[in-house]
């Protein structure tokens, strides 16, 4: 099952793929966000699947939004990768290097990414996201912690290397939350139906390979993570947790940083495809 939104910006609409076929969800939920998630509303879209009682829908040429309807947070982890760690020249982090998003940089899978103004330094970063189905409250044990998870899709998690490190005051936020800095989707798949330990995670510029890797190279694990963060902030149902992005990156110096008219492509094992256009900054208003 994988759930997905389509439609103009600000205008999705909620359905869902099962088996090939593509259903309606609006009878169901106006859309998908944390209430929906907290409300078992997977649950309910399966019971409804298997009941055939969801009408079919055409979504042939149509834009896919972000799976998640605007996220109350995004909630990242740096350096979760020990090769990435090392390419950023940085020793592998002894507990999670957290920071956030901005949710307004969430867009759709196949969105342009924009440029900032001034920007000499973007680069590219796929990731397993996590979105949360409810909230966990100062987890201890690992294995308790999926129990929280809705589900899971893909991500770039895109960074302005000079805003992030050169004129960042020690903070990581200005180059990490520019509009439409983090690609999400094109689907959710339910926590069910994944293992988020084993899966393969791949990028490419211009069609020329530059990540991959597999997530049980995380160095924190995704119960990890949540355990880690839900003794340090209030996750909310909809939160979508960025994990980490493996070696591969411009900022190793291997790979020249994003230009106007780049393409970038990710991919990551039972998530789907993205592919973005760069293109140059917008004009105020």
């Amino acid at each position: 099952m994988e759930l997905f939104r389509f439609g103009a910006p600000g205008k999705e609409r909620p359905a869902v793929r099962h088996e090939g076929r593509e259903y309606d969800l609006t009878g169901l939920t106006a859309d998908l966000d944390g209430s929906f998630f907290e409300t078992d509303g997977i649950e309910r879209v399966a019971a409804a699947l298997a009941a055939g009682t969801l009408d079919p829908v055409d979504t042939a040429g149509q834009r896919i939004g972000a799976p998640i309807a605007r996220p109350p947070a995004v909630v990242c982890i740096g350096m979760n990768y020990a090769a990435h760690a090392t390419e950023s020249g940085a020793a592998p982090p002894q507990y999670p290097v957290v920071f956030l998003k901005h949710p307004g940089c969430v867009v759709g899978p196949d969105d342009d990414v924009v440029l900032p103004l001034g920007s000499t330094k973007t680069d590219w970063e796929v990731e397993l996201a996590v979105v949360m189905k409810r909230t966990p409250r100062h987890l201890t044990d690992p294995a308790d912690a999926l129990d929280y998870v809705a589900g899971y899709a893909l991500a770039n998690d895109l960074s302005e290397r000079a805003f992030q490190i050169e004129v960042s005051g020690g903070q990581w936020s200005k180059g990490k939350c520019a509009e439409t800095f983090n690609p999400l989707g094109p689907v959710l798949r339910p926590a069910s139906e994944l293992d988020p330990g084993r899966l393969r995670l791949r990028s490419w510029v211009n069609g020329e390979p530059r990540q991959d890797s597999s997530t049980a190279d995380m160095i924190f694990s995704v119960p990890e993570l949540i355990v880690h963060l839900s003794q340090h902030m209030l996750l909310m149902p909809g939160d979508v947790v960025n994990t980490g992005t493996p070696e591969g990156v411009a900022l190793s110096g291997r790979f020249p940083y994003l230009s106007v008219g780049d393409v970038v492509a990710l991919e990551i094992e039972g998530l789907g495809r993205q592919e973005q256009t760069v293109v140059g900054h917008r004009a105020a208003g």
